[in-house]
């Protein structure tokens, strides 16, 4: 089915209008056909009907057809405009279609062809830039719209900056209150461990039983509260990146007997076994003593603090040359899966009810890791929930650090059949590696 035009022929003469309408006739345009003699008329029709085409005289009095055009265009009515000219009018028609016309056709060459071809030339243009005018507009607005949303992604970003800052500030002003607290609590607090130690010996007086009973707990819980209270130094001072690691040459093997030694009574008072395996060929390493017997205290204390009957094993053994692990199997009450990813978290404990079974800071572990990935080293973990829990790390057999004095590099030998170079430059930074480690389970049935 053929479309149905709407078609304004606009023509002073009479027979020029009947022509045109013979030609669309003859040419087999579907079409309904209004005509205007002048542009009064012609505006009026334009002003209340959407034509697919307007026909103009290029000739109207009083150059009617460029008011016409210029009328258009102030009330921004679009309409294909085919102007008809004489043939001697040619450059009038020039310069209508400058003032806005689509096309002209020469009125002695009129023909039913070239008047249906350029009928639909013109409607196809026409709407061919309305389609591209609705497109440019949609994508002005989209244009608009994303502007605005940047903007506001903008005012957003800067937002969030600004609360980043003053959640750093917060962070570090949290940081150094705790560091002030527990640095301004530990000398009151080992006066209080001194005096009941003095207390304690019979040279100073004999006390009764339950005198005895009393200092030997005021004793105890300050040795505890005065732990905690080491904890959140450390930790403060990791926050702020002041803890500092000491290295130096010593026995591995003897840390970790001693250290053992110091948990042996807790175990004991539990009847859980404490085994220790040492299987190393050159026991010295280059590290700091101290802050691995902190990392073993800890892990230790959890191993004893959350088993309930069986034992603990500590395996010492060579991974490589230059490659230490240090292995805490427990049959403890175990670590389930979803909560892996939390422990090693600051302030976090499996279980962080206010009446919770298992006191502390939560800061142990997380000291833990800290301190491992300032060393080089790795920490792994294996647990199930009922079976018990294997902790490993692994270090380097000597570890690197950064010294006042520039870059510098020095020899150490430890002892083996080849040197070991020791580098002053800094420690390679080393994520936490959060991964399971077959030891097997058989292991935990101590």
């Amino acid at each position: 089915m053929k479309e149905t035009l709407k078609i304004l022929v606009v023509d002073d003469d009479e027979v020029d209008r009947m022509a045109v309408s013979l030609v669309l006739k003859n040419a087999g345009v579907c079409m309904e056909l209004s005509e205007a003699s002048d542009h009064n008329h012609a505006l009026s029709a334009l002003e209340n009907t959407n034509f697919d085409c307007v026909f103009l005289d290029s000739s109207l009095p009083n150059q009617d057809s460029f008011t016409l055009i210029h009328k258009l265009h102030s009330l921004k009515i679009r309409v294909p405009l085919v102007i008809l000219a004489a043939q001697e009018e040619k450059q009038i028609a020039v310069e209508l279609l400058q003032a806005g016309a689509t096309d002209y056709l020469i009125k002695s060459q009129l023909n039913s062809d070239i008047l249906a071809h350029t009928l639909r030339n013109a409607i196809r243009l026409y709407r061919a830039e309305i389609k591209a005018d609705l497109a440019y507009q949609q994508l002005k607005e989209s244009s608009e719209k994303l502007i605005q949303k940047n903007q506001e992604l903008e005012k957003q970003r800067q937002q969030i900056q600004l609360q980043n800052l003053k959640l750093l500030e917060a962070s570090q002003l949290k940081s150094q209150f705790l560091a002030t607290i527990s640095h301004e609590l530990r000398t009151p607090m080992n006066a209080i461990i001194g005096f009941s130690q003095i207390l304690l010996r019979p040279k100073f007086g004999q006390l009764s039983h339950q005198q005895g009973d009393m200092v030997e707990r005021i004793l105890n819980n300050g040795k505890h509260l005065l732990m905690l209270l080491n904890e959140v130094l450390d930790f403060s001072k990791l926050e702020a990146g002041k803890l500092e690691i000491k290295p130096e040459i010593f026995d591995l093997s003897k840390i970790v007997n001693n250290t053992v030694a110091e948990i042996r009574s807790l175990a004991e008072a539990k009847n859980l076994s404490l085994l220790v395996e040492i299987n190393l060929e050159n026991t010295l390493v280059f590290n700091d003593p101290v802050r691995i017997r902190q990392i073993l205290i800890n892990l230790l204390s959890n191993a004893v603090k959350f088993t309930e009957y069986g034992g603990i094993r500590v395996e010492v053994a060579e991974i490589s040359q230059n490659q230490l692990a240090i292995t805490i199997q427990d049959t403890g009450i175990g670590i389930s899966h979803q909560d892996f990813k939390h422990i090693f978290e600051a302030f976090q404990q499996v279980d962080q009810g206010i009446s919770r079974k298992y006191p502390g800071t939560g800061l142990g572990l997380a000291i833990i890791n800290s301190l491992l990935q300032m060393m080089g080293g790795k920490v792994f973990l294996e647990s199930q929930l009922g079976v018990g829990s294997v902790f490993k790390i692994e270090l380097p057999r000597q570890i690197t650090t950064s010294p006042h004095n520039g870059d510098n590099y020095s020899s150490l030998n430890l002892g083996s059949d080849d040197g070991f170079y020791y580098s002053h430059q800094n420690p390679p930074y080393l994520p936490f590696e959060f991964n399971k480690v077959s030891l097997g389970y058989p292991h935990l049935r101590l």
